[in-house]
């Protein structure tokens, strides 16, 4: 396995090194010129030429590319353009809060898929099987900007049980933190989670189906020990590519959910790049959200492995 996982590490190389050269590309190909926000009102063509320089503006998006990617390889991300700070600094500050959000989505989303999923597999075509179809079909039918606002005005403005604004970090307690969590992950989880109990509510029925599980139950099993030592393992296989696919997705929604609910993370900090060109902030986000994913998609590879040992080999 630890083979196997070294030869997608290496797959993953040409990845990290395509998607920020394609940024750069996009960047260069887009209109609206940094130096003219970095110049205020009215520039001169002196004062812009002076600060298309000293950015190194006026080089080619190769020699750009090549002089960005030598500073990543030393562990320095640049210096924001508006702020001068960091990009390094700025990433780390407000990474916690998005991974957060992020952790207890995928969680939400995971722990009522799957139990949506085998409740609507025990009794196939029954009525509980029928409504997990339905709510899941609809909820994968809404946006989850939508459903965050929703959730903000029942839960938030109606009723005042959650707050609806802003982020409290884990180390100012744990409750506080989990409050400020429960609307927009939520929101968050909501798409992933009907697709979580749709995949494995399809798998589960299948592996029921099958002799071995047939097998089990005719030497005196329980129904409910077949499925979940034996069934729910092998139902599992399409359940964790899905979620490999989701984490990027959710990554890309916690940008509008964070706008949504105020929370100063990666995605507000993303469209402020986007909309001032700071092209170093945007490349350090671009970065760390390509390594997440590959990350991820690295854990579900060697996840397979224990899913199916027939991968081991």
């Amino acid at each position: 396995m630890l083979r196997y996982a070294g030869r997608r590490l290496l797959a993953a190389v040409p990845l990290l090194l395509t998607v920020p050269f394609l940024i750069f590309l996009l960047i260069d190909l887009s209109p609206g010129d940094p130096a003219v926000v970095l110049a205020g009102e009215d520039p001169t063509p002196e004062r812009l030429a002076a600060i298309r320089e000293n950015l190194r503006l006026d080089d080619s998006v190769f020699a750009r590319y090549v002089d960005w990617l030598g500073g990543v390889l030393q562990g320095d991300l640049g210096q924001s353009f508006l702020s001068n700070q960091s990009v390094t600094e700025l990433i780390t500050r407000r990474m916690a809060t998005t991974m957060s959000l992020v952790l207890f989505a995928m969680v939400v989303a995971v722990s009522v898929g799957m139990l949506l999923g085998v409740v609507a597999a025990i009794r196939p075509g029954g009525v509980v099987d029928r409504a997990v179809n339905v709510v899941a079909s609809v909820a994968i039918a809404i946006p989850a900007f939508w459903f965050g606002l929703v959730l903000v005005s029942l839960f938030a403005v109606s009723h005042q049980i959650l707050p609806a604004f802003g982020y409290v970090p884990l180390s100012d307690g744990f409750v506080p933190w989990f409050r400020h969590l429960v609307l927009p992950g939520t929101a968050l989880a909501l798409l992933p989670a009907a697709e979580v109990a749709l995949q494995l509510r399809s798998a589960l029925g299948e592996v029921i189906r099958s002799d071995y599980i047939l097998n089990a139950e005719a030497r005196g099993l329980s129904r409910g020990s077949v499925l979940l030592k034996h069934g729910l393992k092998n139902a599992c296989i399409p359940v964790v590519t899905v979620l490999g696919f989701r984490v990027s997705e959710v990554l890309g929604g916690a940008v509008t959910i964070e706008i949504i609910y105020g929370m100063p993370g990666l995605g507000s900090l993303a469209v402020d790049s986007v909309q001032n060109h700071d092209i170093p902030v945007l490349l350090g986000f671009v970065l760390f959200t390509t390594l997440v994913v590959v990350f991820v998609n690295l854990l579900v590879d060697v996840s397979y492995g224990y899913f199916n040992p027939k991968v081991r080999s």
